[in-house]
């Protein structure tokens, strides 16, 4: 007797403790300030445009029961975690191994580990074909007119300059070995929250071209040619070369690394950087 209701009350305890706590509060536009991750500091910002190459890995257990923007985290939902990325916005993955993309959902901090620009839940991951070790070379570029629709959906004003659109569409494929196709997935503002703009997201997979490359480290955005020289004579501990870098609106100046063939290496290579000061050193792929 004793033992059974022993057992009833371990189960009933164990039942209290899955229940997600309440929310710290509503879900809402959030940028943040900057934060520290080892030896380097992080610069989240609006962004009015983003496309990026370099790493992403897999947010894995024991991830919190809310995000940075007051979402239920859910391991089975198009999401991800970008370091510097307003939220929530909408991106499209590109895995550059398998050419598989899917768009998702941006509305977390992270990943915590220098030299990844994207953690993306489980269920993405499969989508895309992510490896064993979770690590992978990708491209991340922000879809402007769903991000502003949905951000202006959440009262955040016009972040964005563009118009509301009613969704996102794409070529139905499913899940790479699969002959499945995924389906059609609401991430509004809000559970039951219907005066604001919801984005659907259908979770369907495009087939594009392979187009992975070897990794470097870059430390870029100077405004000359001589003070990109003066960075890269500050860090005596890595084999980096001045390259020019397009920017928005005028040519920037970058010292790179590299080319790495492994993730070791490259990573390697941007802890260096980091311990020789470097500003804001990035992986990246060319």
């Amino acid at each position: 007797m004793m033992n059974r209701y022993a057992a009833g009350l371990f189960a009933i305890l164990a039942s209290c403790t899955a229940q997600k706590p309440p929310a710290p509060g509503p879900v809402a536009y959030t940028v943040g300030n900057p934060y520290q991750l080892g030896n380097e500091w992080i610069y989240p910002q609006e962004f009015t445009s983003y496309d990026l190459t370099g790493l992403a890995t897999v947010i894995g257990d024991g991830a919190p029961a809310y995000t940075a923007d007051n979402e239920a985290y859910d391991a089975n939902a198009l999401a991800a975690a970008s370091p510097v990325l307003q939220l929530p916005c909408i991106v499209t993955v590109t895995n550059l191994v398998t050419g598989y993309s899917v768009d998702v959902r941006v509305n977390d901090r992270g990943p915590a580990v220098a030299g990844r620009i994207l953690a993306v839940t489980p269920h993405v991951a499969q989508l895309l074909g992510f490896p064993d070790g979770g690590t992978v070379e990708v491209e991340v570029k922000l879809n402007v007119q769903e991000s502003a629709a949905l951000q202006g959906g959440l009262g955040a004003g016009p972040k964005l300059t563009a118009a509301p659109v009613a969704g996102i569409t794409a070529q139905a494929l499913g899940a790479p070995g699969s002959t499945a196709t995924a389906s059609t997935q609401t991430l509004g503002p809000g559970a039951g929250d219907t005066s604001s703009q919801d984005v659907q997201l259908s979770g369907q997979v495009t087939q594009g071209q392979a187009n992975p490359g070897p990794l470097y480290v870059r430390v870029p955005g100077y405004g000359s040619e001589d003070d990109a020289y003066r960075e890269m004579i500050r860090l005596p501990n890595l084999p980096a070369r001045v390259v020019p870098t397009p920017g928005p609106d005028r040519m920037l100046w970058a010292v790179i690394a590299g080319p790495y063939s492994s993730v070791d290496d490259a990573d390697q290579a941007l802890q260096t950087a980091l311990t020789d000061g470097a500003a804001d050193p990035e992986i990246i792929i060319r």
